[in-house]
């Protein structure tokens, strides 16, 4: 992709908060007076956010990622052409950022039916991600595809993801009964020096490696090899995703959350939770956004989802992400959002031009419910859902807002994935919790390992086993 300034400028994401101002919502929406009061806060999430910037041992580092990377994208480019020209088929064994983010990519740039295209129309693996250890799904993979033929890309930064892991004894288990070499069909992410995949890799006699960087969290971790390494395989222009996430960078660089657009997404988002919107929802009128939405709830939920401040002090803070997809929650969803509680924030994922505008038919010109629809295209009815859609929320009096892109393609996506980590980044710092922490996820995999009998847990499944079930509450 040739990213002259020009083309950026036309490609540049936009953040549209009418509807969620007191001109359309009254008093339920924000005026000027009270988002200003909200500007220091806002100065100073920023302030923290820019002071901290590839600060490895607070998980900043993902804030580098796209000015840090030649040589490594360089070699996932080597890599991923090698892998096209061995490999029918290319699979993530992940959990967590490390699956949702490949999947999202995936499906937000590459063909909706990728793996049933003829080999020679996708120029490249089929692509799959198993990101649950569901005996059912495991088996239904192995039903499709080959192991002699497929490569694995195993993604843990500690190679103790017991679901990872799991899928990792699986796959190497069912490889060697094929008298494959391990070495030649595995790829791992994992962590430079420490670890288990760095262990299984020295016993292999050297796996192609690559590194999760210490400074990046799980969630944040799309635009490392975590991701970039799957995308590079399907043949996505990685470079032009690094420079979307570095041209948003630059334009939130001011400290004015009117002209920074991630800034502002954060103030209203925080705006509302103090409102008592605790519930946030996401989207996308795009069948390619539609997993954006699924990654950004992990990103959101445990980045805020937290029970004490960086002092100390009791919070509970955070705001519950729900996943819809215009136009298809039109028909389910909406009519909640439209008419039920005032807890809510929508938040809509909008494109300018879809990769192709379909042209309804002419067609039922004597049934007028059905005639009006000819000589217009799927591109224009499903943009008109969308502002219909936002248009009765507003008529309504419930907050949303709309962030759009120009198209969706390599660029756009970096923009909006980076978009996304600053506002979660600067709302975080705006509550004042650990973005980066997740202790509420560890405390659940504790509990995994005492109930499947790991040393040193023998204690804590001793408490499970005296908290089982009592049998006079089940029926």
């Amino acid at each position: 992709m040739n990213l002259t300034d020009e083309l950026k400028k036309a490609l540049r994401l936009r953040v549209d908060y009418t509807n969620a101002t007191d001109k359309y919502l009254g008093k339920k929406g924000f005026s000027d007076a009270k988002l200003n009061k909200l500007r220091p806060l806002a100065e100073k999430a920023h302030a923290y956010v820019a002071d901290n910037r590839g600060k490895d041992e607070l998980f900043m580092g993902w804030t580098e990622l796209p000015y840090n990377q030649d040589e490594i994208v360089a070699d996932i480019l080597e890599t991923a052409k090698n892998v096209r020209e061995k490999f029918d088929t290319f699979v993530v064994l992940g959990i967590g950022g490390s699956a949702l983010g490949p999947t999202m990519a995936f499906n937000a740039l590459c063909h909706l039916h990728y793996n049933d295209l003829p080999k020679a129309k996708r120029n490249g693996p089929r692509f799959f991600v198993e990101d649950n250890v569901d005996p059912v799904r495991m088996q239904a993979l192995l039903d499709v595809i080959d192991v002699k033929t497929t490569c694995f890309n195993v993604i843990s930064k500690s190679g103790a993801t017991s679901e990872t892991m799991t899928q990792y004894l699986i796959v190497s288990d069912l490889l060697k009964k094929a008298g494959a070499d391990l070495k030649e069909h595995l790829i791992f992410t994992t962590d430079a020096a420490r670890g288990n995949l760095v262990k299984i890799s020295n016993e292999l006699g050297g796996v192609k490696s690559y590194v999760l960087p210490d400074g990046v969290g799980g969630r944040f971790s799309e635009l490392c090899p975590v991701g970039l390494l799957p995308a590079a395989v399907l043949g996505i222009d990685v470079k032009a995703m690094l420079a979307g996430a570095a041209y948003i960078d630059e334009l939130c660089k001011t400290n004015d959350f009117r002209a920074n657009p991630a800034l502002l997404s954060a103030v209203l988002q925080y705006a509302a939770m103090k409102d008592g919107k605790n519930v946030g929802v996401m989207m996308p009128y795009s069948d390619n956004l539609r997993f954006v939405a699924d990654w950004y709830a992990q990103l959101w939920a445990e980045s805020l989802g937290k029970n004490v401040t960086l002092k100390g002090k009791p919070c509970n803070a955070g705001q519950t992400p729900v996943k819809a997809l215009g136009v298809t929650d039109q028909h389910s969803q909406v009519q909640l959002y439209t008419e039920g509680p005032f807890d809510k924030i929508v938040t809509f994922l909008s494109v300018d031009k879809y990769a192709t505008p379909f042209p309804i038919p002419e067609g039922c010109e004597n049934i007028p419910d059905v005639g009006f629809l000819g000589g217009h295209t799927m591109e224009e009815l499903i943009q008109a859902e969308n502002k219909a859609t936002a248009y009765a929320l507003t008529k309504a009096g419930r907050l949303n807002y709309t962030i759009s892109l120009p198209e969706v393609n390599e660029f756009t996506l970096g923009q909006l994935l980076y978009f996304f980590e600053l506002q979660t980044a600067y709302t975080g710092a705006m509550l004042d919790v650990d973005t980066y922490n997740q202790p509420g996820v560890e405390a659940g995999k504790k509990a995994t390992f005492a109930l499947l009998g790991k040393n040193g847990y023998e204690g804590q499944k001793k408490e499970l086993d005296g908290a089982a079930s009592d049998p006079k509450y089940v029926i």
